[in-house]
């Protein structure tokens, strides 16, 4: 345990020629008591009060260095002599006193929970994994699980919304409102309020009634859109290697991350540092001036203000360098910005060229090439690095754009000019619009170039051309099966949340001594929830990018071939029967 004792004793016996304000304001002995406590098997500062009496561990009195008893009342005098500078402290104290608890608690949480939240992550992948290999066999029966489980499952959620909320009726301080009560960090607190699962009730409801017309309204094309992701479930279960891909997508970025973080650092701490004088009384003459930390001892700027100290404040100075920083840091950003992209087309054009060489090998699975994910890697770095860049760039520069505009607004919020605001929010919403036009083209683009190899601008055409002419096709069938993945997405992160949850809680009786003492439950388990979404996610991104490759290879083959021996269709049996049975599949499927 650390026992810091205050300058009332060390000071008459080490430094006798000085008073303890000069003591203090050197800062050769410590200025106040600071209690510690066991954390993480080290010894932390301890700065809570107990019973209302400062403590030093669980001692209020002790000796000095003549063997006299000594209070923590005795340090009222020397308080008195430096109250503009304990002040000083105890405000700042005072006010990072609770987040830094939190903090604490918050890691303390991830300390005990880390390993449970990594078997959570590892259950999710494991399920990722094996939805995606079922659905090569049974994706009919386990999509129309899907839906149905999603359904069922937020009606669960309502009732028990509706079952809480009937509960707390009539219960001593369940009608209080969420407002009243402000913010805390123990969520808990929440759960015991009325208008809180009514909420919770309400918004489950609107997303039930979405899902639920959504899927009489598709109920038509489902059938197609099954057909499509079997498919994309063979491809995968021929070119396993592809559900790996996310990681090296994800080191990819980590690196560009890395790269920014690295470049920012440097430019915010280029320049001279300057120095301000801090000063425990506002009402100090020379606070917020600028000072040398070499020439501040020997200025009468301590003597004027007891406890000031010259502190560093941040980079900067007059150089004709430092005037451009700001310029420096967005082609930093924009740099940033065109890196992640380009890790990001580098992978969509990957996965697309090895999907397309399944789906225009002619008998599969013996024509597929050898290794396909590695050929279809070193042909978009040897060949079409370029076309990458390219694309990457446009939508870095719209992103770019964006930025500037979220900075503008920024700026903007305490002006009275309607007028520039209403333009300001037409501008965003109109490059967001085309953000996501040109992530939708490139996306499209880069499967056309895994496919015939050529240029960017030429791949953007046809593959627009394509589009239009099924834009049918385009606008109900590709956007059917990305609800379909969002809900296996949804249905595996939500079942894993559960399943987080109910241990956590402590309402699982067969492992609940296993599991750990926590502050706050809500740690472990938000971090399990995002987790798990953001590993599906990865995995159903490398499904979602073979539909969407053998969706623009079917539209091609289709416009390509006749079915005829001599330029036959290279799409399986199955798929064709389905996409093209009766007069549907004929409208869907014709050619403008």
């Amino acid at each position: 345990m650390i026992n810091i004792l205050f300058s009332v004793v060390v000071p008459s016996l080490l430094f006798p020629s000085q008073s303890i304000v000069e003591v203090l304001r050197d800062e050769d002995c410590p200025s106040m008591i600071v209690p510690s406590r066991p954390f993480l098997q080290r010894c932390f500062p301890d700065f809570i009060t107990r019973n209302g009496i400062l403590t030093v561990a669980n001692e209020t009195l002790f000796k000095d260095g003549n063997n006299n008893q000594r209070s923590v009342l005795d340090l009222k005098d020397a308080a008195n002599q430096v109250t503009a500078m304990q002040q000083g402290v105890e405000r700042g104290i005072s006010s990072l006193m609770n987040a830094k608890e939190v903090g604490m608690k918050i890691f303390e949480d991830y300390a005990n929970s880390w390993d449970w939240i990594l078997i959570g992550l590892v259950i999710t992948m494991v399920v990722s994994l094996a939805f995606i290999l079922l659905l090569r066999y049974t994706a009919g029966v386990l999509l129309w699980l899907i839906m149905f489980g999603v359904v069922a499952a937020i009606g669960f959620g309502i009732w028990h919304c509706y079952w809480e909320y009937s509960a707390l009726s009539g219960k001593r301080g369940a009608n209080i409102t969420i407002s009243d009560i402000g913010f805390h960090t123990d969520f808990s607190i929440y759960l015991q309020l009325r208008q809180t699962w009514l909420i919770f009730m309400l918004s489950l409801s609107v997303i039930e009634v979405i899902i639920v017309v959504m899927l009489i309204f598709l109920r038509a094309r489902l059938r197609i859109a099954i057909a499509l992701l079997q498919e994309g479930s063979k491809a995968i279960g021929y070119i396993m290697s592809t559900l790996f891909y996310p990681i090296i997508t994800f080191f990819l970025l980590a690196i560009c991350i890395a790269y920014w973080a690295v470049i920012a650092v440097f430019l915010a701490s280029s320049g001279n540092a300057i120095y301000k004088v801090t000063a425990a009384d506002d009402k100090c003459m020379y606070a917020n001036l600028t000072c040398s930390p070499k020439t501040f001892s020997q200025s009468n700027i301590t003597t004027v203000c007891p406890g000031s100290q010259c502190m560093f404040a941040f980079y900067g100075g007059e150089s004709v360098y430092h005037r451009y920083i700001l310029v420096l840091h967005m082609c930093n950003l924009f740099m940033f910005l065109w890196l992640v992209n380009f890790t990001i087309a580098l992978g969509q054009c990957t996965l697309a060229g090895a999907f397309a060489s399944y789906y225009w090998a002619l008998k599969k699975p013996n024509d597929i090439p050898a290794c396909p994910l590695y050929s279809s890697f070193s042909k978009a770095i040897r060949y079409h690095t370029g076309s990458l860049a390219f694309g990457s760039l446009i939508l870095s520069v719209v992103q770019m754009i964006r930025v500037v505009l979220e900075y503008l607004d920024h700026k903007l919020k305490g002006s009275q000019n309607k007028c520039a605001r209403f333009m300001l929010c037409c501008l965003k919403c109109c490059f967001w619009c085309l953000e996501r036009f040109i992530k939708f083209i490139n996306r499209n683009a880069y499967i056309m170039i895994a496919i015939y190899g050529k240029s960017f601008c030429t791949s953007s055409r046809d593959a627009f051309c394509l589009l239009m002419r099924n834009v049918i096709r385009v606008a109900v069938l590709d956007k059917v099966t990305d609800f379909l993945l969002f809900l296996g997405k949804l249905l595996i992160s939500g079942s894993v949340g559960v399943l987080a949850f109910f241990f956590f809680t402590r309402k699982i009786p067969v492992i609940q001594e296993e599991v750990p003492s926590l502050n706050y439950s809500w740690v472990p388990l938000v971090t399990v929830i995002f987790g798990s979404y953001m590993i599906a996610h990865g995995f159903f991104n490398v499904y979602a990018m073979c539909v969407d490759t053998l969706f623009l290879c079917f539209c091609e083959d289709l416009e390509r071939n006749d079915g005829s021996p001599s330029r036959p269709y290279y799409m399986s049996p199955g798929l064709h029967k389905i996409l093209r049975k009766g007069e549907e599949g004929a409208k869907l499927c014709a050619a403008s």
